[in-house]
């Protein structure tokens, strides 16, 4: 164990995060997402919702100042509808870490999936609220 690391943080996640560089894409899927479909790099984190992941990462995690938006979610299908409880867990959770909250924007499922295949890894959390999915892009890490 080690101080000041979140417990939801796995040894597996942790080498990831530091193993990415500016303009990396992590993504927190919920527990419904096709994430060994769409990726080879999958880090399981069952039974945590991703709410306490982004807890647990946002303390750790430079998100990319240089793009408009450095969180992605996905938006609702056509005919559907989104639980704004889930934006609203989300963004108080990374506030909470750190005091602000970077902008988002929203994009269809099938963008949201090209977006994931190409992102360093795919973490699959036990969320289960639907459209629990957000990407997160890695910025620059400030010297002190």
């Amino acid at each position: 164990m080690l101080k000041g690391i979140h417990p939801a943080i796995s040894p597996v996640l942790l080498k990831t995060l530091a193993e990415m560089g500016h303009g990396d894409e992590i993504v927190l899927s919920d527990a419904h997402f096709p994430a060994h479909q769409l990726h080879s790099r999958v880090i399981r984190a069952d039974g945590i919702d991703v709410a306490t992941l982004l807890t647990a990462i946002s303390p750790l995690f430079e998100y990319d100042q240089y793009v408009d938006a450095p969180l992605i979610m996905m938006s609702a299908v056509a005919g559907d509808s989104l639980d704004s409880s889930v934006e609203i867990r989300y963004m108080a959770a990374i506030e909470s870490a750190v005091g602000s909250v970077p902008k988002f924007e929203r994009i269809d499922r099938f963008a949201f999936y090209a977006r994931a295949e190409k992102a360093y890894a795919v973490v699959v959390s036990g969320e289960l609220a639907k459209y629990g999915n957000i990407i997160l892009k890695k910025g620059v890490t400030p010297i002190a």
